[in-house]
């Protein structure tokens, strides 16, 4: 572990969007978070109404923006267009997964924020996985600390 993980603060909360094709494995990862202590905001949308994911990936950026500390987990249909709508913005670093190994190593290496998931791609035992290593592993820093700055330096 390096002195950056070991100084960093735990999970303040977590923030859960996803676009209509989500709904189901958005309710089932509010519901694992909630069972395990986590504080969890779930920002919609409330129905399975045809909603578009950009509007969900923004929503769900910009209530990270203010709190380091803060997680987020956006789902769609594939994971694709939601973590592409979370990318955009430059303080969001979304990892689109489909297994635990590939969840820990976004945080290790990437420091991600945001764990993006495809409803109609995982079942969902395994996205729950994802959703467990993705939140109890730390970013490891170290050289991958340059290149997570050479991220958010790529913001234009």
């Amino acid at each position: 572990m390096s002195d950056n993980a070991a100084n960093e603060t735990p999970v303040s909360q977590i923030f859960l969007a996803s676009d209509h094709a989500g709904t189901n494995l958005r309710a089932a990862v509010a519901a694992h978070l909630s069972s395990s202590g986590y504080k969890v905001t779930d920002l919609g949308p409330d129905a399975d109404q045809s909603v578009d994911y950009p509007d969900y990936g923004e929503k769900l950026a910009l209530a990270l923006r203010d709190d380091a500390a803060a997680r987020g987990i956006a789902i769609c249909g594939s994971g694709i267009g939601i973590s592409i709508a979370v990318n955009r913005f430059p303080w969001a670093r979304a990892a689109l997964v489909s297994d635990p190994i590939a969840a820990g190593l976004s945080r290790e290496h990437n420091n991600a924020n945001v764990l993006a998931l495809g409803e109609r791609l995982i079942e969902t035992p395994n996205a729950l996985a994802c959703v467990d290593a993705f939140l109890v592993t730390e970013f490891e820093g170290g050289r991958h600390q340059r290149r997570v700055d050479k991220l958010t330096a790529l913001s234009g």
